[in-house]
């Protein structure tokens, strides 16, 4: 892992736009490259006149869409599969399969969208549209709006301040992720409570036999 950290730095510090367009694909795979690491620098550059903002941002949302299109193929064709197969040596029943089904469709916009500014969740957001079967042409559209738009806030931020926030970002990077691995278990468990809180409220709104 440490090998693999100091091979992006290297290749950051020798950013273009092929680089971009590379290690954003990986960033929403399943590799982790923090966005940050990539989109600042570049905007950084793109300040000393050595990129164009708005093309590195435009790389930037090419690459997400490239890695994201490769997680969604990989829970269409293998994560669905694999669940059904073997989920109910995990607990996951056909039955606990289809209701999860059902609950991420029905926000799938949201999450496919939101996912793609969340820190630690970028990597995996593009797993359950592919899972559940999200259609591809709306995953593949939010999907592009939200990733361009975050390497476009991004790059702003490289380009306005500079050497200052890429070295807030190297010397954060780790406690960034822990605090939004937490922040994504809370919202995992309010997102569940409200959930069964509705579900216990219709059950009992309707009309006994």
């Amino acid at each position: 892992m440490e090998a693999f950290a100091l091979w992006v730095k290297e290749v950051v510090a020798h950013l273009g736009y092929t680089e971009i367009v590379f290690l954003m694909a990986l960033e929403s795979s399943l590799f982790p490259v923090p966005s940050e690491l990539v989109m600042i620098p570049a905007g950084y550059r793109a300040a000393q006149g050595e990129l164009n903002p708005f093309l590195a941002t435009l790389c930037g949302g090419l690459g997400s869409l490239i890695g994201a299109s490769a997680n969604y193929a990989l829970g269409k064709y293998v994560g669905k599969v694999f669940l059904l197969a073997y989920g109910k040596y995990f607990l996951i029943s056909p039955k606990t399969f289809h209701d999860a089904e059902q609950l991420f469709l029905r926000n799938a916009n949201v999450a496919t969208f939101v996912g793609r500014f969340i820190p630690g969740i970028r990597h995996l957001i593009s797993i359950p549209p592919g899972v559940f079967g999200m259609r591809l042409a709306p995953f593949m559209l939010l999907t592009t709006l939200g990733a361009t738009l975050w390497c476009g806030v991004l790059t702003a931020l490289g380009y306005y301040f500079g050497q200052p926030v890429i070295e807030a970002v190297m010397a954060y990077t780790h406690e960034a992720a822990l605090l939004a691995l937490v922040g994504l278990l809370v919202f995992v468990v309010w997102f569940v409570i409200r959930h069964r809180a509705k579900r216990n409220a219709v059950s009992t709104q309707e009309p006994m036999p």
